[in-house]
């Protein structure tokens, strides 16, 4: 593959241009090689790598898992173990998510099931968004 500019490869990769200025700037990716006239070439490892960026990013991945696991996928040699710790760690903070969520959506069932459809004076999601002395428990 040729070399391709940053414009080229924001299209490719499917992310942003700024992003991929900013995955350079905190040492996510390497600072792109640079010809005569100062523009920025991205190879097909690079963008290769963007690409691994841009999947951990949808999987939600934090920017320091995402370090810890290109560190790893850079020394292929290491036993996977510190990549599958880091999967854990989000795989239980995705699980405490659904929670959360799960918390929401049934509180917002209750509300909606309490609605008599009469009026706001007697409407049970106004009401309920206006008591602050209940809580639920601590939604998302």
């Amino acid at each position: 593959m040729r070399e391709v500019s940053i414009g080229e490869a924001a299209r490719a990769s499917g992310v942003k241009v700024p992003t991929i200025r900013y995955y350079e700037q905190i040492g996510l990716l390497p600072a792109p090689v640079r010809r005569d006239n100062n523009r920025r070439l991205y190879t097909a490892a690079y963008l290769k790598r963007l690409a691994f960026i841009r999947h951990a990013r949808e999987l939600g991945f934090e920017i320091d898992a995402i370090r810890t696991l290109l560190e790893l996928q850079d020394h292929p040699q290491q036993s996977c173990a510190a990549a599958d710790a880091t999967a854990r760690v989000h795989l239980a903070e995705v699980e405490r998510r659904i929670g959360s969520l799960q918390a929401l959506r049934d509180e917002l069932q209750r509300m909606i099931d309490g609605c008599s459809h009469g009026k706001v004076a007697e409407c049970r999601v106004i009401e309920t968004l206006a008591d602050t002395s209940h809580r639920h428990g601590r939604l998302v």
